[in-house]
């Protein structure tokens, strides 16, 4: 799948994220994204022109944003959710201005 940089993932969904990118992803460095709001590492202000901060990092394929996808025919096919926010800009553009919330993590979660 190729990604349009159009952002939703980077604001609709809840995942892990690495707090500080210096440290990597260790223990008590990963804070849960709560979703609805930008991811702390998104660049950018328009849809179709936003990238990631740590997509450079030598860890990030250890990260749950590295293992996203879609079922697609062709690696080489668009994302089909960026065609669609890419022609809607405005369904990202609100959630842009929202700060990123950590939501702390605990070590045990039993």
């Amino acid at each position: 799948m190729i990604c349009l940089r159009c952002g939703h993932c980077c604001v609709s969904y809840m995942v892990i994220v690495v707090d500080d990118p210096e440290k990597g992803p260790v223990p008590g460095n990963v804070v849960g994204h709560e979703g609805n709001c930008r991811c702390k590492h998104l660049v950018g202000d328009e849809p179709g022109q936003l990238s990631c901060a740590v997509h450079g990092r030598p860890w990030y394929q250890e990260t749950p944003c590295a293992s996203h996808g879609q079922i697609e025919q062709s690696p080489e096919a668009p994302c089909r959710m960026g065609e669609y926010v890419l022609a809607h800009p405005d369904l990202v553009r609100d959630l842009l201005r929202v700060p990123f919330r950590p939501v702390r993590l605990t070590e045990d979660a039993s």
